[in-house]
């Protein structure tokens, strides 16, 4: 928690080839987002800037850290700080490790507006959580706007 009481998190979107590295939060009523897709990262350690807790978060739930990963936003609510990374997906995703979640895949831009993404390990469709839908759509809307 920062010095103004706020949680302060930081997420990753991973990209490659016009998808987008998602995990399949597990089924469990005290998280935030239970059974939905979102991305990877978390909590801050108290004392940790973003930049460190991102690498800490990705190597402790996939076992990979991007080497290329930037701040790509920031934004805060009365409640929590946002910090987006993003970076391109470097490894094939079998070689990453599933250590947090029910699943990890690529999710299509097709998906993110359709808000579902189907998980191979369960055999069904899944909820985006919101707040990661509309992350990547604002994402995707900037990098279209750059090319």
């Amino acid at each position: 928690m920062t010095a103004t009481g706020k949680v302060e998190i930081a997420i990753a979107i991973i990209h490659k080839d016009g998808k987008f590295l998602m995990q399949l939060r597990d089924d469990v009523p005290n998280i935030l987002f239970p059974g939905h897709w979102g991305f990877f990262g978390g909590h801050l350690e108290p004392g940790e800037d973003a930049d460190t807790g991102i690498q800490r978060e990705l190597q402790e739930e996939i076992g990979h850290v991007p080497p290329d990963i930037t701040l790509f936003e920031s934004h805060e609510d009365e409640r929590v700080i946002r910090n987006f990374y993003q970076a391109p997906l470097t490894v094939a995703v079998e070689q990453l490790e599933l250590n947090e979640g029910q699943d990890l895949g690529l999710c299509s831009i097709e998906d993110v507006y359709r808000g579902y993404k189907y998980s191979d390990k369960l055999g069904e469709d899944r909820p985006l959580g919101k707040p990661h839908q509309q992350a990547l759509l604002t994402f995707i809307a900037q990098q279209s706007a750059q090319v």
